[in-house]
């Protein structure tokens, strides 16, 4: 008994439904063009998170660093990522909590790889133009007391493999209306920097745009930052906003100088038009009131609202 020919119709949406199911695949399979590894989602308290540091994988490959407080270190071992291919730090301001743990990253990036590395790195301008006491260097002249010839850790330059490091000082003075500007371009691949403000720490807003998706980082804000926060953020994926203080009056005043409560959280999500928030920098007042700060922002808010974890990964 012969079989039944098969038509050039049939044969064509057979090959047509494996073609599509191959390429869904391959899709599944390929890295997403952006995707966010927590380092340290804490703040200065030694309570058991890591101090504020991100990683930022392109296409599946590490290569950002958004910040670097001390703990990251460990959490980069525990995430079993290598720095091997990074090559771009952004720093939102220079407190310890944010850039304590620069020297221990930059070794470990150093014994990764036998060939030479180049790190480009940006950060605020300082407090030199003041009258009075300097309390904040720029970020080129923090580097160099780090890293430079007579340096620190002038040691680390040529440890395991040629190192350079090309200093960005990105102006932190704060205008209206603020002007987020371009300060990377490669491949598709686009970061944008705006002036923030964190009470006399200069500070600097980034955001990351790659293929279509967009994660913004807040730093450490007060409200006087908050215009540059909603403009370079406008439309983002994922805004990582940096929560410390609970609303007024559950923290003591001092902290609102420097930081930006619950409510005004959802208020400026809502109005910037993003997508999803992940609460980060978490306080030990946050930390035990979830709920609380989880209604407050949701309040304005309606997307997605989370908290960061050490070691949480996100694909936005």
């Amino acid at each position: 008994m012969s079989r039944p020919v098969k038509s050039a119709g049939y044969r064509a949406l057979l090959a047509a439904t494996w073609l599509g199911i191959i390429s869904s695949a391959l899709a599944q399979s390929s890295p997403p063009p952006l995707e966010l590894v927590v380092l340290g989602s804490g703040g200065p308290g030694a309570l058991g998170r890591a101090a504020s540091c991100y990683l930022l994988l392109i296409d599946g490959t590490a290569r950002i660093l958004v910040d670097a407080g001390p703990g990251a270190f460990v959490r980069l071992g525990e995430a079993k990522l290598s720095l091997s291919d990074t090559d771009i730090v952004l720093l939102t301001h220079l407190h310890i909590d944010h850039a304590g743990e620069l020297p221990g990253l930059f070794k470990a990036r150093a014994v990764s790889a036998g060939h030479a590395i180049v790190f480009k790195v940006w950060g605020p301008t300082g407090t030199e133009a003041r009258q009075e006491d300097v309390q904040f260097p720029a970020t080129s002249r923090f580097l160099d007391l780090l890293f430079g010839k007579n340096a620190a850790f002038a040691y680390l330059s040529d440890f395991a493999a040629p190192l350079t490091i090309e200093a960005h000082d990105i102006s932190a003075q704060v205008h209206q209306p603020p002007i987020p500007k371009a300060i990377f371009k490669e491949d598709g691949l686009v970061i944008t920097a705006v002036a923030g403000h964190h009470g006399d720490a200069p500070a600097v807003i980034y955001r990351i745009d790659r293929q279509g998706k967009s994660i913004t980082f807040s730093g450490d804000i007060d409200a006087q930052g908050l215009s540059g926060l909603s403009a370079i953020a406008r439309g983002s994926d994922l805004l990582v906003f940096n929560s410390v203080v609970l609303d007024p009056p559950g923290s003591p005043p001092i902290l609102y100088t420097l930081h930006t409560p619950p409510r005004a959280i959802g208020e400026l999500a809502r109005d910037a038009g993003v997508r999803a928030v992940l609460l980060s920098h978490i306080s030990p007042a946050v930390e035990q009131n979830h709920s609380a700060v989880l209604q407050s922002v949701r309040r304005n808010f309606n997307g997605p609202v989370s908290f960061a974890a050490d070691g949480s990964r996100v694909r936005p």
